[in-house]
């Protein structure tokens, strides 16, 4: 949105460029060395000006005028033909006027007519000096005819156009063109506003609908400066005004909503400003390179709970969304008296509150939020009752803005705005678009105090790809989507469960609340369950939906962990999941919960093996609690009823049963506890029909039901030193990610390693015969002499991942009852980290038996049980902090080379 240009101070443009002084230099010096040495210092002048905390209006138009100088200067030192009459404009941005250090500087050669050659020399060494001195500048030659010609068929050009601005134009040629384009001409209002809209669909589609990208592009994310261009824009076109005082008097705009919108805008410019600054060029893109730096120059500090980064980023979100709401509320109003002016008005009355106008709901009249508070709330609820409603009416939603800061302690304590809530969470249909809503009006932030606090915030990791509170609704959102036809694939227990859910407003109200205490400092599950009880309480929920929303809450993270860092194998592990989820009911809330919980996180965690552990945790859990959690068998038992259903999976026909038995023989109890009956039947119908003295390997999908859930390979050789090391090295140099690995080494020393991996976009192998035999034969290579490991594969690190090298933290413990070493480590993710590991592993003489493997966006979390050479625990101190020092310096080292590359890039 433009604003009348603030007048520049004398003392901005005797610094920056005198006219006088520069013309007469130019007849002594060479031209190009003196124009690219007063654009340099110009511009240094107005950085420093930034860093002293000038006004940014007079900064951007300040900048603007500099290069208005330069152009102009350039252009009058030609002989122009004035037989032709010629004209220079600025276009676009320029022509705006709103010209950051590394904008486009856009310009027009507008001519009366198509004579070209009379000017063809002079524009040619115009542009050529242009270019010459440093000025990377978009040009077109056109004549009126042209240009009105070419605008009426393209909406970017009578957009540019509109913004000409004229730089020498001595007979008046822009006032010409703009007479050919007005909306008398072409490009009615409602037509160009119609185009502008679609326009807008299609840019904020680019960046996935969303103000809270993790990256988010200052100029044209939604909430950008873009958008404040289009309102500028749609203002142009209907009122022939830049000006949006303008729009205060024809009622589109209130002053505190004009106030907002420059207070915003200032902010934009000012990161805009930085930005450019800092990378030297046109970057809008606010990329994780930039952040920090960001935070740092506009003086954020860490402080507990919340990084310097994170409040800046914070800060521009908000600033955003306050942009987003003045947006739609002012293009609403657009589309009300413009658009839809000559549209049939038909209003259907719902009670003596509100009312139904073309679709859209509308208060009954200005008084109605001030007389009955409580229908603040009830308006919403009254959009979900009613699929028909598109949203509320522009001066509806200015009406709740003005009543906004009236939500307040007395109005939450309000017990028809309780029931009036959780009526809302009771929503048929529509119940997230409503709680956007009343979220960007204001409203959801100040009826939740402790939901107003994660508004906007930011977490600076790879993990989670939104802020907190645009998170949090998404989540909400896949808890609904569960019920869709359409995901009864994706998510097949959800979907089978979701219907035994009596209260889904519980799982809605555990969503709110699960991440609620997040940068506060502290766990973030144990301060929001204490939000959540108060919630309930203030809302009359009965005791026993009070202890399990805050029992969600609490342990909302609890099956993820389970799944992705333990042994699911081990019956322990289950049984400690099962007593601490206690009953069927909880488990399904739970399970409900962490998916929606992974699937709003971000969207590329939720893949076919997260999927499968997840879902095999849910069952095995469902089996404990439906059989009893003491009633289960014990563990010879339950290796018993593992042989017996292997045995029936077995093609008997083609087996020698002794041959089964001896085979089996060789397997302790820990293979058995460790797979389940089809593995088994796949690793003994390879061994036994296995010929040869070469390793055998075999591949299969996890779950042939299901795309992408991981494969495994399985591989059956006699146990030499450094197999596993080996092993991981070959699969990390064929690009396979290992999420797990169960280490089996038989008692006549046969080694029986089964690997789940996935290719690195995340995929299984799946039935590729190519990709298949190339694994085979790389593996059968790689394990004919593990001593000679192949060598490391050179990857690239992701560019984001380049800016985490959090410190490695490792631990090494040993457990009751387990002659293994539990060795663990947390640390930044890097390609090839894990074969960087094991390789070290070498060194150290250590020997592994099982692995797990867990990435959370930029943070690895690896267990391996392990021991040493003569297969014992770890247990003398110095050597287990000798291990630790020993891969803590690889980490930190890996860390610190790639920060050192991206300082030096």
């Amino acid at each position: 949105m433009n604003h009348a240009s603030p007048q520049i101070p004398n003392q901005f443009k005797v610094k920056l460029f005198d006219k006088s002084a520069f013309v007469t230099a130019l007849k002594s010096q060479p031209a190009i060395p003196l124009y690219k040495n007063t654009i340099h210092t110009g511009k240094e002048t107005l950085n420093q000006w930034f860093k002293e905390e000038a006004s940014i209006d007079e900064l951007v138009y300040s900048h603007t005028w500099l290069i208005d100088q330069i152009i102009i200067t350039a252009w009058e030192q030609l002989p122009w033909n004035h037989s032709e009459s010629i004209s220079l404009l600025a276009v676009g941005g320029y022509g705006r006027g709103e010209l950051h250090p590394g904008s486009d500087i856009d310009i027009l050669i507008l001519l009366a007519s198509d004579e070209y050659q009379l000017h063809q020399t002079e524009i040619e060494a115009f542009l050529t000096t242009l270019w010459d001195i440093g000025l990377k500048v978009g040009s077109s030659v056109r004549s009126i005819t042209e240009c009105s010609e070419q605008a009426r068929d393209d909406l970017t050009i009578i957009t540019n156009l509109m913004e000409a601005r004229p730089l020498s134009d001595p007979d008046n040629l822009n006032q010409r063109l703009q007479e050919k384009i007005n909306v008398s001409q072409m490009w009615p209002s409602k037509h160009y506003l119609k185009a502008k809209f679609d326009e807008q669909k299609a840019r904020h589609k680019k960046y996935a609908d969303t103000e809270y990208s993790l990256e988010p592009n200052v100029k044209g994310s939604p909430g950008g400066i873009r958008d404040l261009h289009m309102l500028g824009w749609a203002a142009r076109r209907h009122f022939g005004t830049r000006d949006p005082i303008k729009l205060m008097a024809l009622n589109f705009l209130t002053e505190a909503e004009y106030d907002q919108l420059i207070r915003c805008r200032e902010f934009l410019w000012k990161v805009r400003w930085a930005l450019h600054t800092l990378t030297n060029r046109g970057e809008d893109r606010l990329l994780f390179d930039y952040q920090r730096s960001l935070a740092e120059q506009f003086g954020y500090q860490d402080h507990p709970g919340s990084m310097a980064v994170e409040q800046f980023m914070q800060s521009y979100f908000r600033t955003v969304l306050i942009v987003a709401q003045l947006k739609d509320l002012i293009l609403q109003n657009f589309d009300d008296k413009i658009l839809n002016a000559d549209t049939p008005q038909t209003i259907i009355p719902i009670n003596e509150r509100f009312q139904i106008h073309n679709q859209y709901i509308e208060a009954t009249h200005d008084q109605v939020f001030t007389e009955h508070p409580p229908a603040i709330l009830e308006m919403f609820v009254l959009m979900t009752r009613n699929p028909d409603i598109l949203g509320p009416r522009a001066e509806t939603i200015r009406l709740l803005r003005d009543i906004r800061h009236t939500v307040d302690n007395q109005f939450r304590k309000d017990p028809r705005c309780a029931k009036l809530f959780l009526q809302l969470l009771q929503a048929p249909y529509g119940l997230t678009i409503s709680l956007r809503r009343m979220a960007r009006y204001g409203i959801l932030g100040r009826y939740l105090p402790e939901f107003g606090r994660i508004i906007g915030q930011m977490q600076f990791d790879l993990f989670h790809t939104y802020t907190v509170d645009a998170h949090t609704l998404l989540l909400i959102k896949h808890l609904r989507s569960f019920r869709y036809e359409e995901n009864k694939q994706r998510y097949p227990i959800a979907s089978s469960i979701i219907d035994d859910i009596k209260k889904p407003e519980l799982l809605y109200v555990a969503g709110l609340y699960h991440d609620i205490g997040k940068g506060r400092g502290g766990d973030h599950s144990q301060l929001g369950a204490v939000d959540a009880e108060v919630f309930c309480r203030r809302h009359g929920l009965r005791r026993v939906d009070t202890k399990l929303i805050v029992w969600l809450v609490r342990e909302h993270l609890t099956l993820s962990v389970t799944a992705q860092k333990k042994d699911l194998s081990d019956p322990e592990v289950i049984h400690d999941f099962a007593r601490k989820v206690g009953n069927l009911n909880n488990l399904n809330h739970l399970y409900l919960l962490t998916v929606a919980d992974i699937n709003a996180t971000n969207p590329e965690l939720w893949n076919g093996w997260r999927s499968s552990l997840l879902q095999q945790l849910y069952s095995q859990t469902r089996q404990v609690l439906e059989y009893g959690i003491e009633n289960m068998p014990d563990s010879d038992e339950r290796i018993q009823d593992i042989q017996q259903e292997t045995l029936e999976l077995l093609d008997v026909n083609n087996l020698n049963l002794q041959s089964v038995h001896s085979l089996w023989d060789t397997l302790d109890d820990d293979y058995f506890s460790r797979h389940d009956p089809h593995e088994i039947a796949w690793h003994t119908q390879g061994i036994l029909a296995h010929k040869g003295q070469e390793p055998l390997i075999l591949t299969r999908e996890t779950d042939t039901d299901r795309e992408h859930s991981g494969s495994q390979i399985f591989i059956y050789t006699p146990d030499r030193p450094n197999l596993f090391a080996a092993t991981v090295a070959g699969l990390d140099s064929l690009h396979l990610s290992i999420q797990d690995a169960r280490i089996i080494t038989s008692s006549d020393q046969f080694s029986l390693d089964t690997y789940t991996v996935l290719e690195e976009d995340g995929s299984a192998i799946g039935d590729h015969e190519s990709r298949i035999l190339q694994i085979h034969q790389y593996l059968q290579q790689i394990l004919s002499d593990p001593n000679q490991m192949p060598v490391a594969a050179q990857r690239r690190t992701p560019r984001q991942l380049r800016h985490f090298a959090n410190k490695p933290l490792i631990t090494i413990s040993n457990l009751p009852g387990i002659k293994k070493t539990l060795l663990e480590i947390k640390a930044t993710d890097r390609p090839g980290l894990l074969a960087t590991v094991v390789r070290k592993f070498v060194d150290l003489e250590l020997q592994v038996h099982n692995a797990k493997v867990a990435t959370f966006g930029e943070k690895l979390e690896d267990s391996f049980f392990i021991t040493d050479k003569h297969n014992q625990p770890i247990s003398d101190p110095d050597v287990a902090e000798h291990i630790c020092n020993t891969l803590k310096q690889i980490l930190q080292q890996a860390s610190e080379q790639d920060v050192i590359r991206f300082q030096k890039s």
